[in-house]
């Protein structure tokens, strides 16, 4: 068993060792569970969801066709202008 230690911000943050990173394979934006077992330790877990919880999460965003390059390229351009003034 490896120990790592942290230490705890003012705001009650800690950064997670890159080692325990790589080895959970978290990534900025991941999110993680924190266990508290009958002896007092804390377990840190990623949270991973199953295929059948996101199933279906973006079908709200479908389009009746498939959007074309020149498409996306033309909203990119629009987006560009709007917010370029």
């Amino acid at each position: 068993m490896n120990a790592f230690v942290s230490t705890v911000t003012q705001k009650g943050q800690v950064t997670i060792p890159k080692s325990v990173r790589d080895n959970l394979h978290l990534m900025t934006g991941d999110r993680v569970e924190f266990i508290l077992n009958d002896r007092g330790e804390v377990v840190l877990k990623p949270v991973t969801r199953k295929v059948v919880e996101v199933a279906g999460l973006l079908s709200k965003y479908k389009k009746s066709r498939p959007v074309t390059i020149e498409e996306m390229d033309q909203a990119v351009a629009q987006y560009i202008r709007d917010t370029a003034s």
